[in-house]
This record gives structure tokens, C-alpha cells and sequence, in this order.
């Protein structure tokens, strides 16, 4: 359970850097200029990588407390 959570962790921070990354790419530069904001695949890639990272940041004390209770 903890390496899964490592896992998740380590998966959203690198959506995380995918959605940066993208958030500075030439088309997202051309969708804010006409929107304001960065491209909608900018924005799935940060807010999944966040979620992914809260996910597993949740499941690693939860796996230390259900073994600590083993």
C-alpha cells in the first residue's frame, strides 16, 4: 500500500510538470493571448498531478497507521 502511494505521488508530480510544461507551450501562449488562460490539456495536466499528489499523500500515513494497528 505505501509503494502505491509513492507511486501516485510520483505520477502526479510528473503530470505536474507536463501541465507547466504545457502551460508554456507556443499554443498555450496562443490561447491565452485570445482567452486569458492556458489550454484546457494545460489545465487537466496540473489539476490531475495536484489530485494525484493529495491521493497519495493521503495513502502513505494511512498505510503506516493500518500497519502500525497490524
Amino acid at each position: 500500500n505505501r509503494a502505491i502511494g509513492f507511486a501516485v505521488v510520483a505520477v502526479g508530480v510528473v503530470l505536474v510538470i507536463i501541465g507547466i510544461s504545457a502551460a508554456d507551450a507556443p499554443m498555450s501562449d496562443v490561447s491565452r493571448f485570445f482567452t486569458g488562460e492556458p489550454t484546457d490539456r494545460a489545465i487537466w495536466f496540473l489539476v490531475g498531478g495536484v489530485a494525484a499528489i493529495v491521493v497519495g499523500g493521503v495513502m502513505l500515513p494511512s498505510a503506516a497507521i493500518i500497519k502500525g494497528l497490524n
